[in-house]
C-alpha cells in the first residue's frame, strides 16, 4: 500500500507597522503624517518601537534613539505605547486566524504562524492568505504581509520579503530563486554575532549557507550549525503549535533605561531594588516562585552583557531576589563605563504551591516573616499605589527610583523553539 505524504501548508502573517498602524487608526488626524511609537524622551526610555510607512521614507529605524529619529525627521509624531490597545487588536487578528485552523502559533503580538494544511475546503494556501489579508484590512482597518510555504522558516521569510500589504509564496520550485540570494542575516535567529561569524567563513547569503557542508557548520557552531543548515535548505519540520490563549510563563523580568547614566554601585542599587520589587510582586501575583536570577547590563557605549545565578531555594521574596541580583552585579561589573540600562529577571519557575525542601542552614522563620512582610506591602501598594511603601534607600535619588516597572512592563515575543 502506497503512503501518500501531504505537503504542509504554512502561513506566517505579520501585521504591518503594528503599533503605529493601530495608533493611526485611532488618531485619524495623524494618519497622513510620519508617526512612530516610542518611549519617554524625558526619562530616556527613548527608542523607536514601531513606525508607519511615511516615517520609513525618512530612514527611521526600529531601535534607534528618539533624538536621532527627530534629527532625521523634525515633523515626526511620536506617541507613547498603549499596550492594552495593541493586545486587543492582536486578539482580534488571532480570532480571524482561528476561523481557518486551530494551529495558530503567536510569535509576539503582531506575528503568527498558521498551519492550514487541513483547510483545503477553503482553497490552497495562496487563496487562504488572500482571504485573511482582505478580512484583516476590512474588519480591523490594518494590513498584514503573509508568507506562504511548506515550513515555518520560509513562511516567515515570505512575510518579510514584500511589505506592506503583500503576499509571497515560497515553494519547493522557486525557493532557490527567492530565498538563496537573501542575506544570511535574514534567517530567523541569525543575529549580528552569528552573521559576523558566517561572514568570516565567506558565507554572506542564505544560498552560500545552504551549500556549505553541514560538518563544517557543525564544527564551527555545534548543534546550532545543524539547525542553520536545515533552515537554509528548507528542511525545518517544526510543527505549528495549537493555539493556547494562556501560554506557559517561562520567566518574569523587568528592565529600564535610567533617566541618567548610573555612575556607581549606589545608583545601581536604587534601580535594581525598584526592578526586583516589580519582578517579585509579579511572581507572587501569578503564583510562581523561581530559582535562577539573571541580570542584564548595558553601558553608555551600548555594550551588553548578562549574568545569572541559581539559588538553593525557590523564592518570590523581594529581598532575596534583589540581594541575588546585586551580588551578581558587584561580582561581574568593573565600571569601565557608566551604565545606561539594567534589567533583572527570574527563571526556572514553579508553582508557589509546590512543597519546598527546608534547609538546615537557612533561617526558615526569617523567610516566613519576609513573606508576610511582602504580602502586607503588596496589599498596601495595590490599594494606595506603588510608592506607598518603599525602602529608605530609594529616597536618596527620586529621579532614579521614581518609575513603576510593574505598571509599565512590556510584553516580549515568545521564543521559536
Amino acid at each position: 500500500m502506497e503512503v501518500v505524504i501531504i505537503e504542509r501548508v504554512i502561513l506566517h502573517s505579520d501585521c504591518n507597522s503594528f503599533y503605529a498602524s493601530v495608533e493611526c487608526l485611532h488618531h485619524p488626524e495623524i494618519r497622513n503624517k510620519p508617526v512612530a511609537v516610542g518611549g519617554d524622551v524625558e526619562q530616556r526610555h527613548g527608542i523607536i518601537l514601531a513606525k508607519n510607512q511615511l516615517a520609513k521614507k525618512y530612514n527611521i529605524k526600529t531601535g534607534e534613539a528618539l533624538w536621532q529619529a527627530k534629527r532625521k525627521c523634525p515633523e515626526l509624531v511620536i506617541l507613547p505605547p498603549n499596550y492594552h490597545l495593541y493586545m486587543r487588536f492582536s486578539k482580534l487578528a488571532r480570532q480571524i486566524y482561528l476561523d481557518y485552523t486551530d494551529q495558530v502559533e503567536p510569535f509576539g503580538l503582531d506575528e503568527c504562524w498558521l498551519d492550514v494544511t487541513g483547510s483545503a475546503v477553503r482553497g490552497d494556501g495562496l487563496t487562504i492568505a488572500k482571504e485573511i489579508s482582505a478580512r484583516i484590512k476590512y474588519e480591523l482597518g490594518i494590513t498584514v504581509s503573509i508568507g506562504v510555504s511548506w515550513n515555518k522558516i520560509f513562511a516567515k521569510l515570505g512575510s518579510d520579503y514584500k511589505k506592506p500589504d503583500a503576499i509571497t509564496e515560497i515553494t519547493r520550485q522557486n525557493f532557490k530563486e527567492i530565498v538563496w540570494p537573501l542575506p544570511a542575516g535574514d534567517l530567523l535567529y541569525v543575529g549580528y554575532s552569528t552573521q559576523r561569524r558566517l561572514n568570516s567563513m565567506g558565507i554572506h547569503t542564505v544560498g552560500q549557507l545552504a551549500n556549505m557542508p553541514q560538518n563544517i557548520l557543525h564544527s564551527n557552531f555545534g548543534k546550532w550549525g545543524d539547525i542553520l543548515f536545515c533552515f537554509a535548505n528548507g528542511m525545518d519540520t517544526t510543527p505549528v503549535a495549537k493555539f493556547d490563549n494562556s501560554p506557559t510563563v517561562k520567566s518574569i523580568g523587568n528592565s529600564t533605561t535610567a533617566p541618567r547614566d548610573l555612575l556607581n554601585d549606589e545608583d545601581v542599587k536604587i534601580v535594581l531594588l525598584v526592578l526586583a520589587d516589580s519582578v517579585a510582586r509579579r511572581l507572587r501575583e501569578q503564583g510562581f516562585k523561581g530559582r535562577t536570577v539573571c541580570i542584564s547590563v548595558r553601558d553608555n557605549d551600548l555594550f551588553c552583557f548578562t549574568r545569572q545565578h541559581t539559588m538553593k531555594q525557590y523564592t518570590n521574596i523581594t529581598s532575596e531576589i534583589a540581594k541575588s541580583g546585586l551580588q551578581l552585579f558587584y561580582k561581574h561589573y568593573r565600571w569601565n563605563k557608566p551604565i545606561r540600562s539594567i534589567g533583572i529577571s527570574v527563571t526556572d519557575l514553579v508553582s508557589d504551591c509546590v512543597p519546598a525542601q527546608t534547609d538546615l542552614y537557612c533561617d526558615e522563620r526569617s523567610r516566613e516573616r519576609k513573606e508576610r512582610l511582602d504580602a502586607a506591602t503588596d496589599w498596601l501598594k495595590s490599594r494606595f499605589g506603588t510608592y506607598a511603601v518603599q525602602p529608605a534607600v530609594l529616597l536618596a535619588d527620586r529621579r532614579l527610583s521614581g518609575f513603576d516597572p510593574k505598571k509599565d512592563h512590556t510584553i516580549h515575543p515568545v521564543g521559536y523553539f
